[in-house]
């Protein structure tokens, strides 16, 4: 077997020599080789490769080089003896003389693995293997586009797992390999023929990848015909590499329907984050709802609950027929989801003075919301935070949740539905476990650090926004003598400023609302509002929001069912 990582490699060539090809789709579980032997800011897919190759001890590789990531993994492999490891030289243009090159360095690669197989070459045999990847005719109707760099079978079936009921088509860069049909042009009478042919047919019949200077023929994704079939895009883009962002930056713009952008490295790491974007996307599509409740003869005297299984703290919220809060509960999630759940609903049945009975539906949201023991379907904190957010306050455009593990910014409208959302990268930075961690090496609560940050006297900068950098850099003052409120404040303004981009890349406007535990602290409001420039509404029970949003839709639900 032949390996490839790209889909510019030759493949068709090898059946001239009776040979199968197969293109690398590697998902690590960690770049714990990668890491050891590369740098560790190279991209995912380099080092998912790296990781593949070495894991399955591949014999027979080919890499174009495409971009640096690709020829710093080969010549990480060349240290590995492979016996068949070629790099082929990629032209960026689509040009007479680029063709002319290419068709020079197809045959070069023929005559090296002619060499080292011992096998012959058969030109017709490549060129009739052509014919079999001609561009098929898409039968599906609407669908949901994966678009932008490799994301893989992984990636694929995690979108289709998330969305169910819709058609999902990959159309990212390692799809499907065909050539338009209107590239193969007139047929070649001999083998140097074949070669030059065969480099204008992979040069100019297949959909340009970014790393290509000449991206024009992309614009074939965005077509007429497409627009109007696609109910949605989610552009993925992979982790250390910024070639499809400029197209993302493009088309977020000009697409007609709704954009979600994700990043993955090709493992499964943070696969509950990738998890919820994509459900709370199809949410946002209305493809994926959560179903009715059955109908029920006692509506007047009904009770519902909402849950939200957080990284920091579980929320419950016990609310009645008319929509208010009859009892509610904020306790840490502490090492088990569904046990934490399960107290923070009884305690929230406490403070209401009923049972479990009572309980016509149970709704549950958050990361840990599949532990949680329903009756329901559980739903998004993106859908949960938005509907709480309208119900808190009623003048809310935009929701700014930080909570325990990341941050989202959630574009609402004046009924509180969800009209775009993005949620901060896979790391700590800005939320409520960075203020956390910064606290416990000041010897403050967070209740004390939220207090201690509004005292400020002088500006003090922290210019490290990684969670474990910014706590040495918090010990190097204290060292300093500096005083306690003055870093604090710094802590605040590094995390507002850190929230203020997320909006500004949300497309957050003015009508603002913060939920979420760090709602609490004064002093990141107050700084989050002055770099926002206007004013951050927050209430008593903006930690509650996701709990109150799946109380609401608990109730909605059944009131639909009884109509």
């Amino acid at each position: 077997m032949i390996y490839t990582t790209c889909k510019y490699v030759p493949e068709e060539l090898f059946s001239g020599f009776g040979e199968k090809v197969c293109r690398l789709d590697p998902n690590p579980v960690s770049f714990s080789c990668a890491d050891g032997c590369s740098h560790p800011n190279l991209c995912g897919f380099a080092k998912a490769v790296i990781e593949e190759v070495k894991a399955q001890d591949i014999k027979t590789l080919i890499f174009t080089d495409c971009c640096d990531a690709m020829r710093r993994t080969f010549d990480v492999l060349l240290c590995d003896g492979i016996p068949f490891l070629y790099l082929l030289p990629l032209p960026h243009k689509t040009g007479t003389a680029e063709t002319s090159f290419f068709a020079a360095d197809l045959k070069k690669l023929a005559d090296a693995y002619a060499e080292y197989s011992g096998k012959s070459f058969s030109w017709e045999r490549a060129y009739a293997a052509c014919f079999e990847n001609v561009e098929k005719a898409d039968g599906s109707d609407k669908y949901v586009s994966v678009l932008g760099a490799h994301g893989g079978k992984m990636l694929i079936d995690r979108v289709r797992a998330a969305l169910p009921t819709v058609s999902v088509r990959d159309e990212t860069c390692s799809s499907d390999r065909f050539f338009k049909k209107s590239a193969f042009g007139e047929a070649p009478k001999d083998e140097r023929a074949f070669f030059l042919w065969y480099a204008r047919l992979i040069l100019s019949g297949l959909t340009p990848c970014m790393r290509m200077y000449d991206v024009k023929e992309r614009g074939g994704l965005f077509d007429e015909e497409r627009q109007k079939r696609r109910t949605g895009i989610i552009y993925h883009t992979m982790k250390f590499c910024d070639y499809y962002g400029f197209e993302y930056s493009d088309i977020k713009g000009r697409a007609r329907v709704p954009v979600l952008k994700i990043e993955t490295d090709t493992t499964p790491q943070s696969s509950g984050q990738l998890k919820t974007r994509i459900e709370a996307f199809g949410e946002t599509l209305g493809v994926k709802k959560y179903a009715d409740a059955p109908a029920s003869a006692e509506i007047d005297a009904l009770y519902v609950a909402g849950v939200d299984s957080g990284s920091a703290s579980t929320d419950a919220v016990i609310m009645d027929k008319d929509r208010k809060i009859v009892g509610s509960t904020v306790i840490p999630t502490g090492m088990s989801a569904s046990k934490s759940a399960a107290e923070a609903l009884s305690l929230a049945l406490f403070a209401a003075g009923l049972g479990r009975e009572r309980l016509a539906a149970v709704v549950a949201t958050g990361y840990g919301r599949e532990a949680v023991d329903t009756n329901r379907q559980t739903v998004t904190e993106i859908t949960c935070h938005a509907l709480g957010a309208h119900f808190l306050f009623p003048n809310a455009r935009t929701v700014i949740d930080i909570g325990g593990q990341d941050s989202k910014i959630i574009r609402i409208d004046r009924e509180g539905n969800v009209l775009g959302f993005v949620m901060n990268d896979k790391c700590a930075a800005g939320t409520g476990r960075f203020l956390e961690m910064q606290a416990r090496a000041l010897g403050l609560s967070i209740d004390e650090m939220s207090l201690m940050g509004l005292s400020w006297k002088n500006d003090v900068r922290i210019s490290n926004m990684c969670t474990v950098f910014a706590e040495s850099e918090v010990v190097s003052l204290v060292a300093k003598d500096t005083p306690v409120s003055d870093i604090i404040h710094g802590l605040n303004v590094s995390v507002a400023e850190k929230t203020a981009s997320l909006v500004a890349r949300g497309g957050g406007g003015p009508g603002y609302a913060m939920t979420g535990g760090v709602a609490k602290n004064s002093g990141v409001v107050k700084c989050l509002s002055e770099k926002l420039g206007a004013p951050v509404m927050t209430s008593p029970r903006s930690q509650l929001c996701g709990a109150v949003g799946a109380a609401l839709i608990a109730l909605s639900s059944l009131e639909k069912s009884n109509v």
